[in-house]
């Protein structure tokens, strides 16, 4: 189920990636505060970091934001302004989240 796609813009690596307001959170509103979404990154080509990464979502200023695991994702990929992201809930391997990459080069 997606919950967010998202052309990434140079805030979202300074503050944390910051889900759109069309967002589907229907997956996420059980949750308050902070939590920890264990999520497989994959790239448009189908290539996948070998493990799980464990992204903070904070949701304490009413809107939800990845942050801690994000700046990590984005650093390791080598994701950069105008790539697009898409977040899905998906049950794979123990996580419950895959985070999906489409890079512009």
């Amino acid at each position: 189920m997606e919950i967010f796609t998202k052309q990434l813009t140079p805030i979202d690596f300074e503050r944390g990636l910051e889900l759109p307001p069309r967002s589907n959170l229907e997956p996420l509103q059980h949750f308050q505060g902070t939590i920890e979404l264990s999520t497989i990154v994959e790239s448009a080509a189908g290539t996948r970091l070998p493990e799980p990464v464990t992204i903070h979502c904070s949701t304490k200023s009413g809107s939800l934001v990845l942050k801690r695991g994000w700046y990590d994702i984005a650093r390791d990929v080598g994701l950069r302004s105008g790539d697009t992201v898409t977040f899905y809930q998906e049950v794979n391997g123990g996580a419950r989240f895959k985070l999906k990459v489409r890079s512009v080069r």
